[in-house]
């Protein structure tokens, strides 16, 4: 049995007995299946998202609507979702129009169970890429709105409600929360469903600038204002002119340039290095913090002033073990954008698999869960996800963990034995093995918070850069590490 979220075939054939053979078919590799007998009873099933149709088996040949019609309509109302078109032997000719009306796939009755299982993990493959493409398009668009986002459990409805009513006005918003909760994400959202929808959406980790650039990136420089300042450069708030500037771990700017952060938010307006005059700019400020910014306020590491301008509209961000309820849409979400990204066929988890990960805690939060299923899906053979493809949840090691990255834990938690300092002969491993995945363990842990891997491994963040350089380990998706250090 695998686990799948919502994945239903829809089954139209006027034929009892065929029927009957695909929903065996598809119901024995753990689809969900519903049987209509005609093209009318098909358009209402799956006209409306909402009914959780994924992908379509037509019958080419029935009375009253014909497969031709019903598989137009579909697509009209429908374009998304993939349609596998049947025929009987020898209807070559209406084949071919299907394909070029937009089915994706097609079979000749009757098929043996293999083939109708292979033709629908194909469609669902297909299906996962259009929406990866669609979901890429979007975020690059800045046009991710709510509805894009999962949260159903009821810890995160109250999360959008807020969401919806800060995108009704342009009023600095501050979203706290723990690392990896899926701040941006929210921000994206806000920027979507706000009047700045398709305008630039910039996002800057402030942690992870090293602070002689802090000035140049935010705000710019002339050609020629500083060493190494060969040309121009528009500063992240002017890429965002018109749009949104996301600013993550606000808390992590230094002081000096908290006061230029600030008379940007009163003046509306910023000074390039070098330059001799200001800029006008229009843009929203949304910043996050996974830090108690009062806390920092009172120990002189935060301007006040600038505390009570960020923190005109907080949204708190719940932890994943807050909001469990959702972990099951997660997973079928990553499994799907992996899926598409890495070009496999995971078909699902098995249901030991998803309890397994729901009842883990889940520290690192939303992006843990990512990166957990990203490996996952990378190191499998295809097939549904086991326990022990989670080797750092389940303890168990997979026959592909050798030594080289981070070794599975011996228990549920990601704190115990994180790092192997053996190999699996028992031998001690280089100290250079060992630092390289203990530097690359902190990343993952820390979420790629640089200033917090530095000050937790109790090394200064360009000594950190150098050794991420030096190692060529990953740190974030879309961070330059020429840029920034």
């Amino acid at each position: 049995m695998v686990w799948h979220m919502a994945k239903t075939v829809l089954i139209v054939d006027d034929d009892p007995t065929q029927r009957r053979l695909m929903q065996a078919a598809a119901e024995k590799q753990g689809f969900r299946a519903r049987v209509v007998e005609n093209g009318d009873r098909a358009l209402e099933e799956a006209s409306d998202p909402r009914q959780g149709v994924d992908v379509v088996l037509l019958d080419l040949v029935m009375p009253g609507l014909s497969g031709m019609d019903t598989l137009q309509r579909l697509i009209e109302r429908r374009p998304d979702l993939p349609v596998i078109v049947v025929t009987a032997t020898g209807g070559i000719d209406t084949v071919v129009q299907a394909m070029r009306a937009g089915a994706v796939d097609f079979f000749v009755k009757p098929a043996s169970p293999e083939r109708i299982s292979i033709s629908i993990r194909n469609a669902l493959k297909i299906s996962d890429l259009r929406g990866e493409v669609k979901r890429l398009v979007k975020k690059t668009e800045g046009r991710m709105g709510f509805e894009d986002m999962i949260a159903g459990a009821p810890t995160m409805r109250g999360v959008v409600r807020l969401g919806q009513r800060a995108a009704a006005s342009n009023i600095p918003i501050l979203i706290l929360g723990e690392s990896g909760v899926g701040k941006e994400v929210i921000a994206r959202c806000i920027q979507g469903a706000s009047e700045r929808a398709g305008k630039p959406f910039i996002s800057v980790n402030c942690g992870a600038i090293p602070e002689n650039l802090v000035e140049s990136i935010l705000f710019g420089h002339e050609k020629g204002s500083f060493t190494g300042a060969t040309d121009k450069k528009l500063g992240k708030f002017a890429e965002a002119d018109g749009g949104t500037l996301f600013l993550d771990e606000v808390g992590e700017l230094p002081l000096d340039m908290q006061v230029k952060l600030l008379r940007v938010l009163q003046e509306g307006e910023v000074d390039a290095v070098g330059s001799r005059r200001p800029t006008k700019i229009d843009v929203r400020i949304i910043s996050a913090t996974n830090r108690d910014l009062a806390q920092q306020v009172k120990e002189g590491r935060f301007r006040e002033d600038l505390y009570y301008r960020l923190n005109v509209f907080p949204i708190e961000i719940p932890s994943l073990k807050e909001r469990r309820e959702d972990l099951p849409a997660l997973v079928d979400h990553f499994v799907a954008r992996f899926n598409a990204e890495e070009n496999k066929s995971v078909p699902g988890l098995t249901p030991e698999t998803l309890s397994m990960l729901t009842s883990f805690d889940w520290p690192g939060n939303v992006r843990q869960l990512e990166n957990a299923v990203f490996r996952a899906i990378v190191l499998s053979d295809g097939g549904a996800l086991k326990p022990e493809d989670f080797p750092q949840i389940s303890g168990v090691a997979p026959s592909t963990a050798m030594s080289g990255h981070i070794p599975p834990p011996v228990a549920n938690d990601v704190a115990d034995q994180p790092v192997s300092i053996t190999d699996p002969t028992g031998e001690l491993r280089t100290l250079e093995a060992i630092e390289r995945d203990l530097i690359q363990f902190a990343i993952d842990h820390y979420s790629g918070h640089m200033s917090e891997v530095a000050r937790r491994l109790g090394i200064g963040r360009s000594t950190l850069y150098r050794k991420v350089r030096e190692y060529d380990l990953k740190v974030r998706e879309g961070e330059d590490l020429d840029e920034v250090g």
